[in-house]
């Protein structure tokens, strides 16, 4: 499946109907499992439906930091992004890719 980044939005948790996605370095995992971290009023909701690569490279939930863009980061933002993204594919499916 590939989805743009608008088509994300639709899978913010807001429709129970629908999974929960998180976008990381252009792969779409289901976080629907942790649909208390990332679903509604969750700690990490702001990432739902959205590339959180730089947010999560940063360790920032702060709005502008929630999109794609790994411009400017340091070699230590790469690597905790890297780890990032090893957590994510031990607890969540892929299920595509941004396009």
């Amino acid at each position: 499946m590939e989805l743009t980044l608008e088509q994300l939005k639709q899978f913010d948790g807001s429709d129970e109907s629908k999974p929960i996605y998180v976008a990381l370095k252009g792969r779409i995992f289901d976080v629907t499992t942790g649909k208390s971290f990332y679903g509604p009023g969750g700690s990490y909701c702001m990432f739902a439906g959205k590339d959180a690569s730089r947010a999560l490279a940063k360790m920032s939930k702060n709005d502008e930091d929630v999109c794609a863009s790994l411009e400017g980061l340091s070699e230590k933002e790469i690597g905790v992004l890297n780890d990032w993204e090893k957590k994510f594919e031990a607890k969540y499916p892929v299920v595509g890719s941004v396009l």
